[in-house]
């Protein structure tokens, strides 16, 4: 099957043959170092070999600001290889090779040259000694190492490179040439007789021996035909897949080497879990690439494992195949692969690979438990009953109070995970969701399982994830000086990829860490002179999301294009093009990353935010608490749900009141500056400003703050304005609100309002004829005029819903008024003007 695919039309040719070739500037395995033809191979880490390098990181020293690539390529001088090249043919006798790559020619006659220079002295002539020579009758043949097809320079038999590397390895079999070989055979003409004690060992000994190094070649002679065809494919397929995984020409040797060291018939007989090497992780990448095609749907089911590539899909971060190896009952095991399959093909396929963690772990902790405590180790499901599932949730409740280990899970270092009661509720969530599947499509009587086992399976219930709170001022004010950003920059920043600037990003905008992170080159830009910034919400589907910027933010942003150009035109010697920019990141990582087009990831980030917070001893404190603490600060501001909804771009209103903690003091400070007419008033109803259409600015807010404090009292129903009883004084209407044109409706009151209109309504149907009826409802037009324009005001502001939640009219309100007006201060200070028999009364 390999061999089909490698001749095939689609495979590239250059990954045919036993020895690959690879141009030196290969797009994925390119070794040339980018100074113009310099033949020396490029540092791992870099695109210059070692030595320019060197000199460029000392053009950089010099003026870091002004140095560009393309000034270092003009005056950087090319070098000549100092190993593996391949050798030429010596100029005299062409079936022998050259032995010093400069005169270019073979061991024989460079002896000879060197006696002549040494006799002539200065008076040699090297061109005139090259004309006068004559070629000797027959060359060496072929190096008799297996993997090595060069010109061997001795009658050994053996290419320079394998001779020295067999007289260090002791000269096995004991191989020699004759003493004086050179003047009493060679200058002769007779062939030269080589003695062997132990012929055996020595041809052992050239089976066995590595290609030689050679620059650019990938060597695969030697290889089995399943390992190399393996290889091969995995090559061409690396080309092909976008990975940014580095493959060196180093490893690849290196992995060839393993494979005839060890003569494995595939990649798979590599011992893959020994160590960490580069050669076997990119066997391993390999093999997983070869997965689909070694296995189809059907028999990635029977071998115990889900290939999501088979259903075209491939979860960020995670390797494409599912072990599903920790469910060790069979039918429980097909049963777990059938449901996370039909989540792979459905159209709502998961973004990320935790509901099938989740699922597997539930079904893993399940089938622990029953190899343990059922009837044959639960491998047979007609034994299983009811007993056994509440027996199962019993244990794994009692691991979760008392922070037991679990049965399957594990840690990286090896150790058992915890159970906790989030993960516990998890587990019971996707065990009943999996099993109860069997009802649904009737499997459960054709595999013999009871319903009343799946019955038995305790739901998990809601999880109540961890709210973030909001940054205390303390914290704030620190993530914000002047002096720990640049220290944040200069210490966890050391390759300059904008650390401060994404953060400064999260503070002003309150966007999500992935939105800002995955920010694109072009990402900014005036419109109608107003600056915006441009960002994916893909959390909610939102792609090319706009909002307006600060100008310093906007400012910052320019000065981070300006330094991702800078480092593109170093790496490439040039300018991006306009559509290799809308590739860009605006923030690009440092590793494997040529084009500049991967962002730096949230891992990265995050720790380092968390080790800059840390030496603050501030406490803790992660990045998203700023998008917490941008909406506590526009509700605040007096800013409605809605509007804080639109901006922060979540999923619904609900979200929203988690980021802002809508059920604590913001919304009481909120509800009572919501004002409208009372019932006396001219137009009852009228909001006192436009809350339908535009949100409470912040100088509204203030001064509906002022108001509530300074020009008005509470009063049942609503605030009362009127000076004299603000002052203290009797009520003129003797307490008549409802009637009374200084009465004020806030969104405090609407339950209070909506209460009397039901009594209204009540005592209306009540009424002995349709003529009372219709002068109560005559009578109270007014008020429900007043209650359905204050209902009107609030679901403006999306504050309806809240307020009918919360009765915010408290005793507090009454007392305060009370303390201020009933007791002046001055009267309970004097204390002594009071008798003490009538303290005691």
């Amino acid at each position: 099957m390999l061999e089909a695919l490698i001749n095939g039309p689609r495979f590239d040719p250059l990954f045919r043959g036993d020895v690959l070739k690879i141009p030196p500037d290969h797009e994925k395995y390119g070794w040339g170092c980018a100074v113009p033809e310099c033949l020396r191979t490029r540092n791992s880490s870099g695109d210059f070999c070692h030595t320019h390098q060197k000199e460029w990181n000392e053009y950089l020293a010099l003026d870091r600001r002004e140095a560009t690539r393309a000034g270092f390529l003009s005056i950087a001088e090319p070098l000549e290889p100092k190993e593996g090249c391949e050798p030429e043919p010596c100029v005299i006798c062409a079936d022998r090779p050259a032995y010093v790559r400069s005169r270019r020619i073979c061991m024989m006659h460079y002896r000879q040259w060197n006696n002549h220079a040494r006799r002539a002295g200065a008076s040699a002539d090297y061109s005139s000694w090259l004309r006068d020579q004559a070629p000797y009758p027959q060359g060496y043949g072929t190096c008799r190492a297996s993997t090595c097809d060069r010109l061997a320079d001795t009658p050994l038999g053996l290419c320079a490179q394998h001779r020295e590397r067999y007289i260090a390895a002791g000269r096995p079999g004991k191989a020699s040439l004759p003493r004086s070989w050179e003047r009493h055979y060679e200058r002769t003409g007779e062939s030269v007789p080589v003695s062997t004690e132990d012929p055996s060992t020595f041809e052992a000994w050239c089976e066995k021996q590595q290609p030689v190094y050679q620059i650019g070649q990938i060597n695969m002679s030697g290889m089995r035909p399943l390992a190399k065809a393996e290889l091969q494919w995995g090559l061409e397929a690396h080309t092909r897949d976008g990975s940014r995984t580095l493959w060196s020409i180093t490893d690849l040797r290196m992995l060839t080497n393993e494979c005839r060291e060890y003569d494995v018939d595939s990649l798979a007989g590599l011992d893959l879990d020994r160590g960490k090497s580069r050669p076997r992780q990119i066997a391993r990448e390999i093999l997983s690439r070869l997965r689909p095609i070694y296995y189809t749907k059907e028999d990635s089911r029977d071998a115990g494992f889900l290939e999501t590539e088979h259903f075209g899909r491939r979860l960020p971060g995670t390797d494409t195949c599912f072990d599903l190896s920790t469910v060790p009952q069979r039918w429980l095991r097909e049963v777990l692969w059938d449901h996370l399959a039909r989540l792979l093909q459905s159209v709502n396929c998961p973004r990320s690979r935790a509901p099938l963690d989740s699922a597997r772990r539930g079904l893993s902790e399940l089938g622990a438990f029953l190899e343990v405590e059922a009837p044959g180790g639960g491998h047979e499901p007609r034994l299983l009953t009811s007993r056994h599932a509440e027996n199962s949730a019993a244990d794994h409740r009692h691991r979760a109070a008392r922070n037991l280990p679990s049965l399957v899970l594990r840690l990286t270092d090896g150790s058992p995970a915890t159970v906790t009661k989030d993960s516990a509720r998890t587990t019971f969530n996707y065990v009943r969701k999996v099993v109860y599947e069997l009802l649904e499509t009737g499997r459960a009587d054709a595999i013999g399982l009871d319903r009343a086992f799946i019955a038995a399976l305790p739901r998990g219930g809601r999880i109540q994830g961890r709210k973030r709170r909001p940054f205390d001022d303390r914290l704030g004010r620190a993530l914000a000086d002047e002096d720990n950003l640049q220290r944040f920059a200069a210490t966890w920043d050391g390759n300059d990829r904008g650390l401060r600037d994404a953060w400064e990003t999260l503070v002003y905008t309150g966007r999500r860490c992935s939105e800002v992170l995955k920010l694109r080159f072009n990402c900014i830009s005036y419109l109608n002179e107003v600056p915006m910034l441009w960002h994916d919400q893909t959390k909610v589907g939102n792609l090319e999301e706009g909002i307006r910027i600060p100008e310093y933010l906007f400012t910052r942003l320019d000065d981070r294009r300006k330094t991702t150009l800078q480092r593109f035109e170093r790496r490439q010697g040039r300018l991006p093009t306009v559509l290799e920019q809308e590739q860009m990141a605006l923030f690009p990582t440092h590793v494997k990353n040529p084009r500049e087009t991967e962002s730096i990831s949230y891992g990265f980030f995050s720790s380092s935010f968390r080790a800059w917070v840390a030496t603050l001893d501030l406490g803790r404190g992660v990045p998203h608490q700023a998008r917490h603490t941008l909406a506590t600060k526009l509700l605040r501001a007096g800013a409605s749900l809605a509007h804080i909804k639109k901006y922060l771009g979540q999923v619904s209103e609900r979200m929203a009141e988690h980021y802002v903690d809508i059920a604590g003091s913001e919304l009481d400070d909120l509800l009572p500056r919501v004002w409208v007419g009372g019932p006396g008033s001219a137009n009852p109803g009228e909001p006192l400003f436009d809350t339908a259409t535009t949100p409470l600015s912040r100088e509204t807010a203030l001064a509906m703050a002022v108001d509530v404090g300074r020009r008005c009292t509470p009063t049942l129903g609503g605030l009362c304005t009127a000076q004299v009883v603000v002052d203290g004084g009797k009520c003129p209407r003797n307490l008549d609100c409802d009637s009374c044109d200084k009465l004020v409706m806030t969104g405090a009151d609407l339950l209070y309002w909506r209460r009397k209109r039901e009594q209204w309504y009540s005592i209306a149907e009540r009424a002995p004829d349709d003529a009372t009826a219709d002068y109560l409802h005559k009578v109270f037009e007014p008020t429900a005029r007043a209650i359905d324009g204050l209902e009107k005001a609030l679901a403006g502001l999306g504050l309806l819903d809240q307020a009918l939640a919360m009765d915010l009219r408290r005793p507090q309100d009454y007392f305060n008024h009370m303390w201020n007006t009933g007791f002046p201060v001055e009267e309970l200070a004097d204390l002594d003007d009071f008798d003490d028999e009538e303290d005691v009364a």
